[in-house]
């Protein structure tokens, strides 16, 4: 039997055709897609499903109206130059709405749309006010050069500031008003936009105001809670609410620089997390966004051993108030004679009518390895008041009376106590003893620990200082500075309308935290110059009546004709000078003759005559 030999021929498998390939510029050409008996300009994005099936979807770039003319939606406005210039339009249709946003120069045009009369002069002064400080030029880099939704950003943060109304107004209020953007900011505009500002967009504004901070620039370190409507929020914790409301709330930190009078940082926290714990996350992220040799000055609130270790370790300079009654201080006070009724071995300033002292402490961390680093100028400032231990002797007196009063109630009333811990802390200067059986108040008496604590502290405050040559007083001083904080979230409470957030998701919640933070540089700015300007300060009793009094001034365009504003009269000129505004050409209350010498003359020729008007 003869040997078979079989062999084996490989067969090749013809690939499967995977259809047509997809041109690059497919994904950017514009197509009607008509729903609902309305055309939308649109192009088709294709989505990968978790199960590997592909789905289309239609992305809507404005609609379409039946003469072929696009009318852009926010999607197109909030979008890039670059990426608007990807798409690839019909050549038969219109697009005079969607050329010219921002994009290219314009030279001299003129007004097409309906003709309007609208206010125009507290946008004025605050579209001054955001060139001045350089925040208009910032968002214009944050954005890519996008001028139309820096635009709409500017209108968000001008509006509340102006008016203080809702947003929900906003649209209605563009038609009054002439703001930055004349794209219609209905509610829907306004969460599109919210939503479309990203964590990356925050970081890059801060590294733009960076580049603007000087060295060693006070700094103010504080937060504020801001209750919310949004019940889904991450963020929403019940913490503390000061104003004693049935809502949640978040916390916001703001760093504010007391040098330039603006806010410069700002982040968000959840609602029940304490001053002290953040300090770390806060240093984190300015230094992330660029910050350096900043002095920080913070309150009690952020005062720890963590964060003094903190402080030492990172070499950051420090202004900050601590406590009296614990720690290096209390060792201090209790090493003073008071005997004769003033401190004994403090210096005395008149003009405060306070008595101070300094003293230099030794404190050391462990760095890197065996690395140990050595704290820089580390003082603790001592000050008493012998009016301030007057009025502490007095309230602590007032408080032992009445907690006394309440708790004798108590125990002749026999009444079950509910909340034992409550009433402890309602009844701080007492000692009291609760029955367990009945839960009733059987006795009580003066808790003379913390009374002599109390006591012996009565009149002092203290700070302390790393990093910085300063003394006593001048530490003071510079922490006395800190009061602007404050009137910086009365601004943010206030006029901004801040004081409550009414967002339930959470990307439009922190794109409205940064366009409130871009409105609390604006009026940051406007209240600054105010506030050192005697006349402005004595003329008007706030920062919104100085924005009141531009209300008259208002911008006039007519179709097919330039736009003019309305002359600057009374009080705007003196508001304009204030500010160092330049009056915009043929509204100040000059004129420049514009007559030509009839008569020729040797040597310099002769100034045009001005003629001063009435104002």
């Amino acid at each position: 039997m003869s040997d078979i030999i079989v062999t084996f021929v490989p067969i090749y498998q013809t690939p499967m055709r995977t259809g047509r390939p997809v041109k690059k510029e497919t994904p950017y050409k514009i197509i009607v897609h008509t729903n609902g008996g309305r055309r939308y300009a649109s192009t088709k994005i294709t989505i990968v499903g978790a199960d590997g099936k592909k789905q289309s979807r239609h992305k809507h770039w404005g609609t379409l109206d039946n003469n072929n003319r696009f009318h852009p939606n926010t999607t197109y406005f909030n979008s890039s130059p670059a990426e608007r210039a990807k798409l690839i339009f019909p050549e038969d249709w219109v697009l005079d709405e969607a050329a010219g946003r921002g994009e290219d120069k314009r030279g001299r045009v003129e007004y097409s749309k309906d003709d309007v009369d609208r206010q125009y002069g507290p946008t004025w002064l605050l579209d001054k006010v955001a060139e001045e400080t350089g925040v208009k030029a910032d968002l214009l880099k944050v954005f890519g050069g996008n001028e139309e939704k820096v635009n709409q950003i500017l209108t968000m943060a001008y509006f509340p500031f102006i008016d203080n109304l809702s947003y929900s107004q906003l649209a209605r209020w563009q038609k009054e008003v002439k703001a930055p953007t004349e794209i219609s900011m209905t509610p829907k505009a306004v969460t599109i936009l919210a939503q479309s500002i990203t964590e990356q967009n925050r970081m890059d504004l801060f590294r733009m105001r960076a580049a603007r901070v000087g060295k060693d620039e006070l700094c103010a370190v504080d937060s504020t809670s801001i209750s919310s409507y949004g019940f889904n929020l991450v963020d929403i914790r019940w913490g503390r609410n000061k104003e004693h409301l049935p809502l949640r709330q978040t916390v916001e930190v703001v760093v504010y620089s007391i040098t330039s009078h603006m806010p410069i940082f700002y982040i968000e926290l959840p609602g029940n997390m304490p001053d002290s714990r953040t300090v770390e996350l806060i240093m984190k992220e300015l230094e992330h966004a660029g910050f350096r040799n900043l002095i920080l000055i913070t309150d009690r609130g952020y005062e720890s051993l963590k964060n003094l270790e903190l402080y030492i370790s990172k070499r950051q300079k420090v202004i900050t108030s601590v406590k009296v009654g614990q720690g290096d201080v209390l060792k201090k006070i209790k090493a003073i004679d008071l005997s004769s009724g003033i401190p004994e071995g403090m210096s005395y300033d008149a003009k405060s009518e306070l008595f101070y002292s300094q003293y230099d402490c030794s404190y050391s961390v462990r760095g890197n390895g065996d690395n140990v680093i050595e704290a820089d100028k580390l003082k603790i400032n001592l000050y008493f008041s012998v009016e301030g231990r007057a009025h502490a002797i007095t309230a602590m007196q007032t408080d032992i009376a009445e907690q006394t009063m309440a708790a004798q109630r108590l125990v002749d009333s026999g009444e079950i106590i509910a909340d034992e811990k409550s009433l402890a802390r309602q009844m701080n200067m007492l000692t009291l003893d609760i029955d367990n059986k009945t839960h009733a108040l059987k006795k009580f008496e003066v808790d003379k620990e913390k009374r002599d604590v109390r006591l012996r502290t009565s009149g002092y405050f203290a700070s302390k200082t790393i990093g910085l040559d300063l003394n006593p007083l001048q530490a003071m001083d510079n922490y006395g500075m800190r009061d602007e904080q404050e009137k910086c979230f009365q601004l943010q409470k206030g006029p901004l309308g801040q004081d409550r957030t009414r967002c339930w998701s959470e990307s439009a919640k922190h794109g409205r935290m940064f366009i409130c933070f871009i409105g609390l540089i604006l009026a940051s700015h406007v209240r600054s110059v105010w506030d050192s300007n005697d006349y402005l300060r004595k003329k008007f009793g706030s920062t919104e009546s100085v924005l009141a009094e531009m209300r008259t001034i208002r911008c006039i365009e007519h179709k097919g004709r330039l736009k003019f504003i309305t002359p600057f009269v009374g009080d705007q000129v003196e508001i304009c000078n204030a500010f160092g505004f330049d009056i915009p050409i043929g509204c100040a209350p000059t004129y420049t003759s514009k007559a030509k010498s009839k008569t020729l003359k040797r040597g310099r020729p002769a100034k045009p005559k001005t003629e001063a008007q009435e104002i």
